[in-house]
Protein backbone atom coordinates (compact mmCIF):
# COMPACT_ATOMS: atom_id res chain seq x y z
CA UNK A 1 0.00 0.00 0.00
CA UNK A 2 1.32 3.45 -0.89
CA UNK A 3 1.26 5.73 2.12
CA UNK A 4 -0.55 9.03 1.73
CA UNK A 5 1.37 12.25 2.38
CA UNK A 6 1.45 13.11 6.05
CA UNK A 7 0.58 16.39 7.65
CA UNK A 8 3.28 17.85 9.88
CA UNK A 9 2.15 18.89 13.37
CA UNK A 10 3.89 20.27 16.43
CA UNK A 11 3.91 18.19 19.61
CA UNK A 12 1.29 20.48 21.12
CA UNK A 13 -0.97 20.25 18.05
CA UNK A 14 -0.75 16.47 17.91
CA UNK A 15 -1.33 16.10 21.65
CA UNK A 16 -4.48 18.20 21.33
CA UNK A 17 -5.62 15.94 18.49
CA UNK A 18 -5.09 12.82 20.60
CA UNK A 19 -6.87 14.30 23.61
CA UNK A 20 -10.08 14.37 21.59
CA UNK A 21 -9.97 10.55 21.51
CA UNK A 22 -10.70 10.17 25.24
CA UNK A 23 -12.96 11.74 27.84
CA UNK A 24 -12.89 11.83 31.64
CA UNK A 25 -14.32 8.81 33.44
CA UNK A 26 -16.42 10.36 36.21
CA UNK A 27 -17.29 7.14 38.00
CA UNK A 28 -16.16 6.64 41.62
CA UNK A 29 -14.78 3.48 43.18
CA UNK A 30 -14.50 3.19 46.98
CA UNK A 31 -11.30 1.52 48.16
CA UNK A 32 -9.64 0.84 51.47
CA UNK A 33 -6.59 3.06 51.92
CA UNK A 34 -4.31 0.03 51.72
CA UNK A 35 -5.59 -0.65 48.19
CA UNK A 36 -5.46 2.90 46.88
CA UNK A 37 -1.77 3.68 46.27
CA UNK A 38 -1.33 5.44 42.94
CA UNK A 39 -5.04 5.95 42.34
CA UNK A 40 -6.61 9.33 41.63
CA UNK A 41 -8.90 11.02 44.17
CA UNK A 42 -12.42 11.44 42.77
CA UNK A 43 -13.76 14.21 45.05
CA UNK A 44 -12.34 16.57 47.70
CA UNK A 45 -11.71 14.95 51.08
CA UNK A 46 -11.76 16.93 54.34
CA UNK A 47 -10.38 16.06 57.74
CA UNK A 48 -12.78 14.47 60.18
CA UNK A 49 -10.63 15.43 63.19
CA UNK A 50 -8.23 18.06 64.39
CA UNK A 51 -4.58 17.11 63.95
CA UNK A 52 -3.25 16.92 66.60
CA UNK A 53 -6.55 15.95 68.18
CA UNK A 54 -5.37 17.27 71.57
CA UNK A 55 -2.50 19.34 72.92
CA UNK A 56 0.38 16.95 73.61
CA UNK A 57 4.04 16.63 74.40
CA UNK A 58 6.63 16.66 71.63
CA UNK A 59 9.32 15.15 73.89
CA UNK A 60 9.89 12.62 76.64
CA UNK A 61 10.37 14.79 79.72
CA UNK A 62 8.43 16.76 82.31
CA UNK A 63 5.25 18.81 81.99
CA UNK A 64 5.79 22.04 83.91
CA UNK A 65 4.68 25.62 84.41
CA UNK A 66 7.20 27.85 82.68
CA UNK A 67 7.27 30.18 85.70
CA UNK A 68 8.52 27.29 87.86
CA UNK A 69 11.56 26.58 85.65
CA UNK A 70 12.42 29.99 84.18
CA UNK A 71 15.16 30.47 86.79
CA UNK A 72 16.69 26.98 86.43
CA UNK A 73 18.52 25.17 87.81
CA UNK A 74 15.63 24.28 90.10
CA UNK A 75 14.30 21.15 91.80
CA UNK A 76 10.65 20.16 91.33
CA UNK A 77 8.51 17.49 92.94
CA UNK A 78 7.22 14.80 90.50
CA UNK A 79 3.54 14.15 91.32
CA UNK A 80 2.45 11.93 88.44
CA UNK A 81 3.12 10.18 85.13
CA UNK A 82 1.34 10.52 81.78
CA UNK A 83 2.34 7.87 79.21
CA UNK A 84 1.23 8.10 75.58
CA UNK A 85 -2.39 6.99 75.23
CA UNK A 86 -3.29 7.80 78.82
CA UNK A 87 -6.46 9.82 79.49
CA UNK A 88 -5.01 11.04 82.82
CA UNK A 89 -4.97 14.76 83.61
CA UNK A 90 -3.05 15.00 86.89
CA UNK A 91 -3.06 18.24 88.86
CA UNK A 92 0.10 19.89 90.16
CA UNK A 93 0.76 22.88 92.38
CA UNK A 94 3.53 25.43 92.40
CA UNK A 95 6.95 23.78 92.36
CA UNK A 96 5.50 20.48 91.10
CA UNK A 97 5.59 18.71 87.72
CA UNK A 98 4.45 15.56 85.94
CA UNK A 99 6.63 13.12 84.03
CA UNK A 100 5.33 12.86 80.45
CA UNK A 101 6.04 10.83 77.32
CA UNK A 102 6.08 11.92 73.68
CA UNK A 103 2.52 12.14 72.32
CA UNK A 104 0.86 12.08 75.74
CA UNK A 105 -1.82 14.73 76.43
CA UNK A 106 -0.44 17.79 78.20
CA UNK A 107 -1.96 18.17 81.69
CA UNK A 108 -4.24 21.18 82.07
CA UNK A 109 -1.93 22.89 84.58
CA UNK A 110 1.14 22.78 82.30
CA UNK A 111 2.26 25.12 79.53
CA UNK A 112 5.75 23.80 78.76
CA UNK A 113 7.70 20.54 78.48
CA UNK A 114 11.29 20.16 79.70
CA UNK A 115 13.11 17.38 77.80
CA UNK A 116 14.52 14.65 80.01
CA UNK A 117 17.96 15.47 78.59
CA UNK A 118 17.82 18.81 80.41
CA UNK A 119 17.23 17.15 83.80
CA UNK A 120 18.71 14.48 86.06
CA UNK A 121 15.81 12.14 85.14
CA UNK A 122 14.42 11.89 88.65
CA UNK A 123 11.13 10.07 89.39
CA UNK A 124 10.18 11.61 92.78
CA UNK A 125 12.15 14.81 92.62
CA UNK A 126 13.77 16.13 89.46
CA UNK A 127 16.47 18.72 88.97
CA UNK A 128 15.84 20.91 85.93
CA UNK A 129 19.30 21.98 84.81
CA UNK A 130 18.45 24.18 81.83
CA UNK A 131 15.62 26.69 81.60
CA UNK A 132 13.36 26.52 78.51
CA UNK A 133 13.79 29.40 76.07
CA UNK A 134 10.15 30.46 76.37
CA UNK A 135 6.75 29.18 77.46
CA UNK A 136 5.18 26.55 75.20
CA UNK A 137 8.36 24.86 73.97
CA UNK A 138 8.05 21.17 73.07
CA UNK A 139 4.26 21.41 73.12
CA UNK A 140 2.14 20.44 70.10
CA UNK A 141 -1.03 22.49 70.01
CA UNK A 142 -4.38 20.97 69.16
CA UNK A 143 -5.19 21.48 65.44
CA UNK A 144 -1.90 23.23 64.71
CA UNK A 145 -1.44 20.92 61.69
CA UNK A 146 -5.00 20.82 60.35
CA UNK A 147 -8.50 21.54 61.63
CA UNK A 148 -11.75 19.61 61.28
CA UNK A 149 -13.15 20.34 57.82
CA UNK A 150 -9.85 21.44 56.28
CA UNK A 151 -8.99 19.95 52.87
CA UNK A 152 -6.67 16.94 53.01
CA UNK A 153 -6.86 15.71 49.40
CA UNK A 154 -8.20 17.49 46.33
CA UNK A 155 -10.00 15.89 43.41
CA UNK A 156 -7.36 14.86 40.89
CA UNK A 157 -4.62 14.24 43.45
CA UNK A 158 -2.69 11.02 42.94
CA UNK A 159 -2.49 9.02 46.15
CA UNK A 160 1.08 8.78 47.40
CA UNK A 161 2.18 7.00 50.58
CA UNK A 162 2.33 10.39 52.33
CA UNK A 163 -1.16 11.41 51.21
CA UNK A 164 -2.60 8.05 52.28
CA UNK A 165 -1.00 8.58 55.68
CA UNK A 166 -2.57 12.02 55.94
CA UNK A 167 -6.00 10.58 55.11
CA UNK A 168 -5.60 7.90 57.76
CA UNK A 169 -4.58 10.50 60.35
CA UNK A 170 -7.60 12.57 59.33
CA UNK A 171 -9.94 9.72 60.26
CA UNK A 172 -10.55 8.07 56.88
CA UNK A 173 -10.41 4.33 56.24
CA UNK A 174 -11.65 4.43 52.63
CA UNK A 175 -11.22 6.79 49.70
CA UNK A 176 -13.24 7.40 46.54
CA UNK A 177 -11.05 7.10 43.44
CA UNK A 178 -11.40 7.09 39.68
CA UNK A 179 -11.54 3.68 37.97
CA UNK A 180 -8.32 2.42 36.43
CA UNK A 181 -8.34 2.93 32.66
CA UNK A 182 -7.95 -0.41 30.90
CA UNK A 183 -5.16 -0.19 28.34
CA UNK A 184 -4.08 -2.89 25.87
CA UNK A 185 -0.44 -2.85 24.77
CA UNK A 186 1.17 -4.77 21.92
CA UNK A 187 4.41 -4.46 20.01
CA UNK A 188 4.50 -5.47 16.35
CA UNK A 189 7.32 -6.80 14.21
CA UNK A 190 8.70 -10.07 12.84
CA UNK A 191 12.08 -9.20 14.36
CA UNK A 192 10.85 -9.23 17.96
CA UNK A 193 11.62 -12.02 20.45
CA UNK A 194 9.96 -11.87 23.87
CA UNK A 195 10.62 -15.27 25.43
CA UNK A 196 14.37 -14.93 25.97
CA UNK A 197 15.26 -17.57 23.40
CA UNK A 198 18.53 -17.16 21.42
CA UNK A 199 18.38 -14.50 18.74
CA UNK A 200 18.70 -15.38 15.07
CA UNK A 201 20.17 -12.99 12.54
CA UNK A 202 17.92 -9.91 12.24
CA UNK A 203 16.10 -10.45 15.55
CA UNK A 204 16.03 -8.32 18.71
CA UNK A 205 14.57 -8.76 22.16
CA UNK A 206 11.25 -6.96 22.57
CA UNK A 207 11.28 -4.23 25.24
CA UNK A 208 8.64 -1.70 24.21
CA UNK A 209 5.70 -3.48 25.81
CA UNK A 210 7.68 -3.84 29.06
CA UNK A 211 8.45 -0.11 29.20
CA UNK A 212 4.93 0.95 28.23
CA UNK A 213 3.18 -1.45 30.60
CA UNK A 214 5.31 -0.24 33.51
CA UNK A 215 4.73 3.42 32.64
CA UNK A 216 0.99 2.86 32.30
CA UNK A 217 0.81 1.05 35.64
CA UNK A 218 2.78 3.88 37.25
CA UNK A 219 0.22 6.32 35.85
CA UNK A 220 -2.80 4.43 37.16
CA UNK A 221 -3.84 2.12 34.32
CA UNK A 222 -4.86 -1.52 34.38
CA UNK A 223 -2.58 -2.92 31.68
CA UNK A 224 -3.12 -5.96 29.48
CA UNK A 225 -0.21 -7.06 27.30
CA UNK A 226 0.35 -9.86 24.81
CA UNK A 227 3.35 -11.38 23.01
CA UNK A 228 4.59 -9.48 19.94
CA UNK A 229 2.32 -9.49 16.91
CA UNK A 230 3.88 -10.56 13.62
CA UNK A 231 3.77 -8.35 10.55
CA UNK A 232 0.59 -9.97 9.25
CA UNK A 233 -2.49 -7.85 8.87
CA UNK A 234 -4.90 -10.70 9.61
CA UNK A 235 -3.25 -11.36 13.00
CA UNK A 236 -3.55 -7.73 14.08
CA UNK A 237 -7.17 -7.48 12.87
CA UNK A 238 -8.14 -10.71 14.63
CA UNK A 239 -6.60 -9.55 17.93
CA UNK A 240 -8.19 -6.10 17.80
CA UNK A 241 -11.60 -7.55 16.86
CA UNK A 242 -11.38 -9.88 19.85
CA UNK A 243 -9.85 -7.55 22.44
CA UNK A 244 -10.31 -3.85 21.70
CA UNK A 245 -13.87 -3.55 23.00
CA UNK A 246 -12.71 -4.42 26.53
CA UNK A 247 -10.32 -1.47 26.67
CA UNK A 248 -10.43 2.28 27.11
CA UNK A 249 -7.30 2.63 24.97
CA UNK A 250 -5.02 0.49 22.81
CA UNK A 251 -1.34 1.30 22.32
CA UNK A 252 0.61 -0.28 19.48
CA UNK A 253 4.29 0.15 18.69
CA UNK A 254 5.96 -0.36 15.35
CA UNK A 255 4.68 -0.34 11.80
CA UNK A 256 3.57 3.30 11.65
CA UNK A 257 6.08 4.73 9.19
CA UNK A 258 6.14 4.52 5.40
CA UNK A 259 7.91 1.19 4.90
CA UNK A 260 6.67 -1.73 2.80
CA UNK A 261 5.91 -3.86 5.89
CA UNK A 262 4.29 -1.26 8.13
CA UNK A 263 1.24 -3.36 8.96
CA UNK A 264 -0.16 -1.13 11.71
CA UNK A 265 -0.46 1.73 9.25
CA UNK A 266 -2.18 -0.49 6.70
CA UNK A 267 -4.64 -2.06 9.18
CA UNK A 268 -5.64 1.21 10.83
CA UNK A 269 -6.08 2.87 7.46
CA UNK A 270 -8.32 0.06 6.23
CA UNK A 271 -10.32 -0.60 9.40
CA UNK A 272 -10.08 2.37 11.79
CA UNK A 273 -10.04 5.55 9.68
CA UNK A 274 -6.36 5.74 10.55
CA UNK A 275 -4.75 9.17 10.76
CA UNK A 276 -0.98 9.39 10.45
CA UNK A 277 1.18 12.41 11.14
CA UNK A 278 4.75 13.59 11.03
CA UNK A 279 5.12 15.15 14.46
CA UNK A 280 7.89 17.70 14.73
CA UNK A 281 9.71 15.90 17.54
CA UNK A 282 12.96 13.98 17.85
CA UNK A 283 12.82 11.11 18.44
CA UNK A 284 9.32 9.97 17.49
CA UNK A 285 8.46 11.67 14.21
CA UNK A 286 6.06 9.05 12.72
CA UNK A 287 2.84 8.80 14.73
CA UNK A 288 -0.70 7.60 14.13
CA UNK A 289 -4.10 6.96 15.64
CA UNK A 290 -7.44 5.43 14.79
CA UNK A 291 -10.83 4.39 16.20
CA UNK A 292 -11.52 0.68 16.02
CA UNK A 293 -15.11 -0.29 15.15
CA UNK A 294 -16.98 0.03 18.41
CA UNK A 295 -15.12 3.23 19.34
CA UNK A 296 -11.96 2.13 21.13
CA UNK A 297 -9.15 4.62 20.41
CA UNK A 298 -5.82 3.26 19.20
CA UNK A 299 -2.58 5.20 19.50
CA UNK A 300 0.19 3.91 17.25
CA UNK A 301 3.75 4.76 18.33
CA UNK A 302 7.07 4.23 16.53
CA UNK A 303 8.88 0.96 17.09
CA UNK A 304 12.33 2.27 18.01
CA UNK A 305 12.61 1.87 21.79
CA UNK A 306 13.51 5.42 22.79
CA UNK A 307 10.96 6.82 20.35
CA UNK A 308 8.22 4.66 21.84
CA UNK A 309 9.12 5.47 25.45
CA UNK A 310 9.40 9.23 24.94
CA UNK A 311 6.28 9.30 22.76
CA UNK A 312 4.45 7.78 25.69
CA UNK A 313 5.72 10.43 28.11
CA UNK A 314 4.72 13.44 26.00
CA UNK A 315 1.76 12.12 23.96
CA UNK A 316 0.07 9.24 25.79
CA UNK A 317 0.55 10.21 29.43
CA UNK A 318 -1.72 13.26 28.96
CA UNK A 319 -4.47 10.87 27.78
CA UNK A 320 -4.24 8.92 31.03
CA UNK A 321 -4.37 12.17 32.97
CA UNK A 322 -7.50 13.25 31.07
CA UNK A 323 -9.32 9.94 31.58
CA UNK A 324 -8.59 10.06 35.32
CA UNK A 325 -9.11 13.84 35.66
CA UNK A 326 -5.77 14.29 37.32
CA UNK A 327 -3.76 17.48 37.15
CA UNK A 328 -1.11 17.73 34.46
CA UNK A 329 2.39 17.56 35.89
CA UNK A 330 4.39 20.77 36.00
CA UNK A 331 7.66 21.11 34.13
CA UNK A 332 10.80 22.46 35.78
CA UNK A 333 13.58 24.75 34.65
CA UNK A 334 17.20 23.60 34.74
CA UNK A 335 20.59 24.80 33.57
CA UNK A 336 22.45 22.81 30.92
CA UNK A 337 25.60 21.42 32.56
CA UNK A 338 27.11 20.73 29.14
CA UNK A 339 26.20 21.57 25.57
CA UNK A 340 24.53 19.41 22.94
CA UNK A 341 23.03 19.76 19.48
CA UNK A 342 19.35 19.62 18.56
CA UNK A 343 17.77 19.00 15.12
CA UNK A 344 16.41 22.04 13.30
CA UNK A 345 12.63 22.28 13.07
CA UNK A 346 11.90 19.51 15.61
CA UNK A 347 11.26 19.63 19.34
CA UNK A 348 14.00 17.53 20.87
CA UNK A 349 13.29 15.21 23.78
CA UNK A 350 16.68 14.68 25.39
CA UNK A 351 16.98 12.18 28.28
CA UNK A 352 18.98 13.91 31.00
CA UNK A 353 20.42 13.27 34.43
CA UNK A 354 19.82 15.94 37.04
CA UNK A 355 22.13 17.24 39.74
CA UNK A 356 22.72 20.51 41.55
CA UNK A 357 25.70 22.82 41.86
CA UNK A 358 27.08 24.66 44.89
CA UNK A 359 24.64 27.51 44.27
CA UNK A 360 21.67 25.14 44.39
CA UNK A 361 20.91 25.41 40.66
CA UNK A 362 19.29 22.37 39.03
CA UNK A 363 21.67 21.03 36.36
CA UNK A 364 20.83 18.81 33.39
CA UNK A 365 23.26 16.78 31.28
CA UNK A 366 22.54 14.17 28.59
CA UNK A 367 22.09 10.75 30.16
CA UNK A 368 23.83 8.90 27.29
CA UNK A 369 26.61 9.72 24.87
CA UNK A 370 24.23 8.77 22.07
CA UNK A 371 21.89 11.59 23.08
CA UNK A 372 18.32 11.26 21.85
CA UNK A 373 18.93 8.83 18.96
CA UNK A 374 15.76 6.76 18.62
CA UNK A 375 17.38 3.33 19.06
CA UNK A 376 19.23 4.09 22.33
CA UNK A 377 17.48 1.58 24.57
CA UNK A 378 19.45 2.34 27.73
CA UNK A 379 19.52 6.13 27.59
CA UNK A 380 16.16 6.51 29.30
CA UNK A 381 17.12 4.04 32.02
CA UNK A 382 19.98 6.36 33.00
CA UNK A 383 17.78 9.48 32.99
CA UNK A 384 15.86 11.34 35.69
CA UNK A 385 14.00 13.61 33.28
CA UNK A 386 13.52 14.74 29.69
CA UNK A 387 14.94 18.05 28.53
CA UNK A 388 12.50 19.64 26.07
CA UNK A 389 14.30 21.74 23.46
CA UNK A 390 12.23 24.06 21.26
CA UNK A 391 11.95 23.54 17.49
CA UNK A 392 13.94 26.68 16.66
CA UNK A 393 16.95 25.76 18.83
CA UNK A 394 19.79 23.84 17.17
CA UNK A 395 22.45 24.17 19.87
CA UNK A 396 22.09 24.03 23.64
CA UNK A 397 25.08 25.77 25.17
CA UNK A 398 26.43 25.22 28.68
CA UNK A 399 24.48 27.36 31.19
CA UNK A 400 21.48 27.72 28.85
CA UNK A 401 18.11 27.38 30.54
CA UNK A 402 16.18 24.26 29.48
CA UNK A 403 12.73 22.96 30.36
CA UNK A 404 12.77 19.52 32.00
CA UNK A 405 9.93 17.07 32.61
CA UNK A 406 10.42 14.54 35.38
CA UNK A 407 10.03 10.88 34.52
Amino acid sequence: MIAAPRESLSVEEYTAELLHLVRPDDRTVALRLAEALGRVVAAPISSQVNIPTFTNSAMDGYAVRFIDVSSAPVVLRVVGDVPAGSPADPAAGAGECVRIMTGAPLPTFADTVVPVEHTDGGTEWVQVRLAPARPGVHVRGMAEDIKVGDLVAAAGDRLTPALLGALAAAGHTHVGVRPRPVVLVAATGDELVADGSPLARGQIYESNSVVLAAALARDGAQVLTRPPLRDRAEDLVEWLDRSASAADLVILTGGVSVGAYDVVRDVLTAHADGTFRHVRMQPGKPQGWGLWPGGTPIVALPGNPLSAALSYEVLVRPLLDRIQSTARRSDLSAVAATGWSSPAGRQQLQPVRLSSDSDGRLLARPAHSGGSASHMVTSLAAADAIAIVAEDVTEVAPCDRVTVRML
